[in-house]
């Protein structure tokens, strides 16, 4: 059953239509599917979501867009887990139990980009598209490749030239018609849109249709559910287009109309890189938009955002919650990243480390408590980047040199 009532407009409030493809509200501003919570909290409980048989995130089927179950495009999705830090958080003498990554990386294509472009590509398939188009800086090419391709729909992906090539070539093996731009991920969405009226793609571009939004959200659904109906009290969350950090907030607060939680929400906490925090910048000088960050250069590719349509969500998350944008150096993400590696054993992508290190900084700042429950966010595999190369050799022929393992 579907409980869709209309489509708003985040910034005016404007309503339109459900049923008919949408991209940007009137207004050129994001919009955010509603629900009929009042109706739904009559026919649907928490223990029908905890029953459900359906895989991963459509087990929330009832707070998604998607109207005919047989739209549903699936690669296997799992429920991703949470994973308790011990002997790297030591140095920071705060509880084990207290600091927590949610592993996204555990979902098809390795990265959280499966949420939204899984749900996207539904919708695409329920409206009845052939090709869809995206601009990336690598994780959501790959993840509408491989949707697409279930879906038997066409793909193409534009990505900036710097874009790690086990991205591009991920993509490409996917069936995506995939190109390199010699600009950043908004230079992709201009070609994109070039191509709108030429081509006949509908783009899929992050908050320019109103459903990977959807898709993302169920992080926090998620989230949710597996701490038992209750939520951490800060979020660290690898901020670029936003998405998953305004999607969460919209799911919180679902919940709590729909009387499935009780608690006090989360402090969100949006983390950037110092290469390219647009959103820092408009926090720490009280606006409400981001200005476009220009030269923006991190290794951190999924935070790669000179300017985010949808910053006044973030910003307007950030700070109802009582949180805050902050911004770590390459540097730390890289000492973090071989940290977390080699004492617990976890993979991290460069945007799950800038995560930790932007913890790090909080816990030493005073600006969170070393009481807190904290969720850190991995958004992806550390597959997916460059990784060190082994220097070491042994020659077969030679004997035994046990001072070459020491």
């Amino acid at each position: 059953m579907n409980y869709v009532t209309h489509l708003e407009c985040a910034f005016t409030g404007e309503i339109v239509e459900k049923g008919i493809p949408h991209t940007l509200s009137p207004a050129g501003k994001p919009l955010l599917v509603k629900y009929d919570l009042k109706r739904m909290k009559k026919e649907i409980t928490r223990e029908d979501i905890e029953n459900s048989t359906e895989p991963g995130f459509w087990r929330y089927l009832p707070l998604l867009p998607v109207s005919n179950p047989d739209n549903k495009v699936s690669l296997g999705e799992v429920i991703t887990p949470l994973i308790t830090l011990k002997s790297s958080i030591d140095h920071l003498h705060v509880n084990h139990g207290n600091v927590i990554f949610k592993d996204e990386s555990r979902l098809p294509t390795g990265s959280f980009k499966a949420r939204g472009l899984g749900m996207a590509v539904s919708m695409a398939k329920e409206f009845g598209f052939q090709h869809l188009a995206i601009p990336t800086n690598g994780n959501a090419g790959s993840a509408l490749a491989a949707y697409a391709a279930r879906a038997g729909l066409k793909s193409t992906v534009l990505c900036p030239d710097n874009t790690p090539v086990i991205n591009t070539s991920e993509t490409l093996a996917q069936g995506a018609d995939t190109f390199l731009v010699n600009g950043l991920i908004g230079d992709c969405g201009s070609i994109i849109n070039e191509g709108k009226e030429q081509i006949g793609w509908f783009a899929v571009s992050t908050l320019k249709e109103p459903y990977r939004i959807e898709g993302k959200k169920t992080m926090g659904l998620e989230l949710a559910e597996q701490l038992g109906w209750n939520l951490p009290d800060v979020i660290f969350y690898p901020t670029g287009g936003g998405t998953g950090l305004i999607g969460m907030w919209k799911a919180f607060h679902e919940l709590l109309e729909l009387g499935w939680i009780d608690c006090k929400l989360p402090r969100m906490i949006a983390v950037q890189s110092t290469g390219c925090a647009p959103i820092v910048k408009a926090w720490d000088e009280g606006n409400r938009h981001a200005e476009f960050w220009h030269n923006a250069e991190t290794l951190a590719s999924g935070i790669r955002v000179s300017s985010a349509i949808g910053d006044f969500l973030i910003l307007d998350a950030v700070k109802e919650s009582g949180g805050f944008a902050i911004s770590v150096t390459d540097e730390h993400i890289t000492k973090i990243c071989e940290h977390v590696g080699q004492t617990d054993g976890l993979l991290l992508s460069p945007e799950g480390a800038a995560t930790f290190a932007a913890y790090e900084i909080s816990l030493e700042k005073g600006l969170i408590d070393k009481n807190d429950k904290v969720i850190l966010f991995n958004t992806a595999t550390g597959l997916k980047y460059p990784l060190p190369e082994v220097t070491k050799n042994l020659v077969k022929e030679d004997d035994f040199d046990i001072s070459k393992f020491n």
